[in-house]
């Protein structure tokens, strides 16, 4: 019998691909994602950065608020310091807990991904309803927030439902993060009609996998990251391709990590500089990528 497939896209190898290029005729896009995450107190799910305790679990949930309460200010510090834009992947509810974080975001004019409320939950446990009545009543805050409707979505835990891309699509997003299935962006075909970008997101170099999964120390993480960019940089003469760097406040903000994402940050800061890459957000790759990927044949 044949293997089940989803049918949201064809098999494409990269060879094969018609060569385009980003703006200013760049080959590689990189962008930053810094997660804005919330938990509620002793219930729900929640990133264990050691060993789970009975709840109420002080330390796993203290050090995931820490994230917001300080983390997130250093993090954001090391960003100013290298001119480098980012995009928030944030949780609906940051903004009654934490209203003083997308104020920071939108003072300084990064781009406002949809998240979900909160990451204690998953759009994999929801049924059509549940799912359907997140995600528009996180597009109406995130409308209310900025003042236009949130462009972009990658689902807490990146988990979704036979049914998020038509859920997306019906609710007006453009892009989405959550299918790693490719270097370049794709077109996710749904039932609607309207297909989706699919944006690269998920990546072994991601801090949660790196640091957290994979237990790397910051050295280890920071030359794997840097070896990795030089390398996708070199591959990029060939095909225009992405590179992201996924960040959370709750990881990377302690100060012995921190130190070493600086290293990475001044190699990226000093790569825009010169001309080697296109420094931009997720947002600006799905936009400038639908129109090419359409004009090669694509639905629309």
């Amino acid at each position: 019998m044949p293997l089940a497939t989803h049918g949201r896209y064809a098999y494409s190898p990269l060879p094969e691909r018609p060569v385009w290029e980003w703006p200013n005729g760049a080959r590689l896009a990189v962008y930053i994602a810094v997660n804005i995450e919330a938990f509620p107190f002793a219930e729900g799910l929640g990133i264990p950065l050691v060993n789970p305790l009975p709840e109420p679990d002080v330390v796993n949930f203290g050090w995931r608020d820490w994230g917001n309460r300080v983390g997130i200010w250093y993090l954001l510090d090391a960003l100013a310091e290298h001119g480098l834009p980012a995009a928030a992947l944030m949780n609906t509810e940051i903004i009654d807990l934490c209203p003083q974080i997308p104020a920071a975001l939108l003072a300084r004019g990064d781009e406002i991904v949809g998240h979900g409320r909160t990451n204690a939950e998953r759009q994999s446990d929801m049924d059509e309803a549940a799912e359907r009545a997140m995600i528009r009543e996180c597009r109406d805050r995130l409308s209310a927030l900025t003042g236009a409707p949130p462009r972009g979505w990658m689902g807490p835990w990146v988990a979704e439902t036979h049914r998020t891309p038509e859920i997306l699509a019906d609710a007006g997003f453009d892009y989405v993060m959550d299918w790693p299935h490719d270097d370049q962006p794709t077109l996710l075909s749904t039932e609607t009609g309207r297909d989706l970008v699919a944006v690269p997101y998920a990546r072994p170099l991601n801090d949660l996998p790196a640091l957290h999964a994979a237990k790397w120390t910051p050295a280890e993480w920071a030359d794997a990251t840097l070896d990795g960019f030089e390398e996708t940089l070199r591959l990029s003469a060939r095909h225009p391709i992405v590179f992201n760097l996924s960040l959370h406040p709750f990881l990377v903000g302690w100060p012995a990590r921190l130190r070493h994402l600086r290293r990475i940050l001044a190699r990226l800061a000093a790569a825009a500089i010169a001309g080697e890459v296109w420094l931009c957000t997720p947002g600006a790759i799905a936009a400038h990528a639908r129109p090419i990927l359409c004009a090669q044949g694509k639905r629309a």
